[in-house]
């Protein structure tokens, strides 16, 4: 299904750039000035180079900045020029329709008709084919920076009435580099401190690539205060870029934890809870961390599982694990109605989950799965950074705020 999907989605883009240069050659061709028309051409021709040679090295390996800001300029117009040209598809077909329908009047008005028809569906093409370059523009210079506070009340099995109320705050999805500045960073640990948090949890991807800068991120993160610690586990990205252990170390150089592969009990107000921290799981490629994971589980206290990918929890509620904690989706990052990229590859998108203890692993669960009394609690955390695209649409930058209730 992915293969097929990514096959789809690539002979779209192509055809979608098609269009464009199409579009970009007859603009330049009405030019009436040589130089300006010659100039027109060089600046297109280099800007398709560009392109091609940026879709080549779509994870920018190289170190140098101007790389990847054109890297980064490439990944906008490719987002924004494919749904712009998706949009024009959907508009024209839905104009010709309306226009068959409702703009059938009499024989002895037909070219009147044809050319209020065809002036239609010029204007209804242009405002659908800018709307996309508008709504990129907006997810790249607005709501990209638009933290938001999610607040949550979860109902965890097995937890004592002294945990009850316990306030945990959670950040997820950093990717500092480019993209995510220090202040940035900054100002979402100052949110996230503003919420008054008795435990700090970070669920990975730090960064993005090898050559982002890992411990200035960490530095700032180790701004959260709370009375019981701030404790972090790793994502995919630390693992593709090899700086697990790394991370790990510069955790605990900043009075921080980041727990990998093991757990801590820790207590409050006379009660104890397991905490447990594991590395990004690539499903069957890595059967063994779940062999390290198993017996960290406690059955004697409430579990709270902090694990970068959300489909752990079909293990998790298998292992009796009360609580997840995960990020990795992004909520999808761009959201058109009812159209997220994330539901593609799992069922946890964003937000609150339910799965029966014990159930089968191949369970699938999804948001609207109903509470069942004493059921395994998953939270999936939208991320602060961007992937792919510096673009969030429909999906704000999330900090969550959880409170933890008695589920008896």
């Amino acid at each position: 299904m992915r293969v097929i999907f990514s096959v789809l989605l690539l002979s779209f883009i192509y055809v979608a750039q098609r269009f464009w240069l199409k579009r970009g050659f007859r603009i330049i061709d009405s030019i009436r000035s040589p130089g300006l028309k010659v100039f027109g051409r060089y600046s297109l021709i280099s800007a398709i180079v560009l392109l091609i040679l940026t879709s080549l090295d779509p994870f920018g390996h190289s170190n140098e900045k101007l790389w990847e800001f054109a890297l980064s300029v490439s990944k906008l117009w490719l987002f924004a020029s494919t749904l712009g040209y998706l949009t024009i598809v959907i508009a024209r077909v839905a104009g010709l329709l309306f226009s068959k329908i409702f703009m059938r009047i009499g024989d002895g008005r037909k070219q009147k008709t044809d050319l209020a028809r065809r002036a239609f569906l010029r204007r209804t093409t242009l405002y659908a084919g800018s709307l996309p370059f508008f709504a990129t523009g907006y997810g790249c210079f607005v709501e990209r920076f638009s933290y938001r506070v999610k607040k949550i009340e979860v109902p965890v099995a097995n937890l004592p009435r002294g945990l009850d109320g316990l306030r945990i705050v959670q950040l997820s999805d950093i990717h500092m580099g480019d993209f995510m500045s220090r202040a940035q960073v900054r100002k979402a640990v100052d949110m996230a401190n503003g919420l008054n948090a008795d435990l700090a949890v970070i669920t990975g991807d730090f960064i993005t690539f090898k050559n982002d800068p890992l411990a200035d991120c960490i530095q700032e993160l180790s701004r959260l205060h709370a009375p019981l610690g701030t404790w972090g586990c790793n994502g995919n990205h630390e693992l593709n870029c090899g700086v697990e252990a790394l991370a790990q170390m510069l955790f605990a150089e900043n009075g921080m934890r980041l727990l990998r592969n093991e757990s801590v009990q820790i207590n409050w107000r006379g009660e104890t809870f397991n905490l447990i921290g594991m590395d990004f799981w690539r499903g069957e490629e890595h059967p063994g961390i779940l062999m390290k994971i198993g017996p960290q589980v406690r059955k004697d206290m409430p579990n709270i599982l902090l694990s970068h990918s959300p489909d752990t929890f079909y293990w998790a509620s298998q292992s009796g694990i009360e609580l997840s904690l995960a990020g990795h989706t992004h909520g999808g990052q761009v959201k058109i109605g009812i159209l997220n990229p994330a539901s593609l590859f799992t069922k946890f998108v964003g937000g609150m989950y339910f799965l029966p203890f014990g159930g089968s692993a191949d369970h699938k669960g999804d948001k609207t799965t109903p509470l069942v009394s004493r059921s395994a609690a998953l939270y999936v955390n939208r991320g602060l950074g961007t992937l792919f695209v510096p673009v969030r649409l429909g999906v704000p930058p999330e900090i969550s705020l959880l409170i933890l209730r008695s589920d008896v």
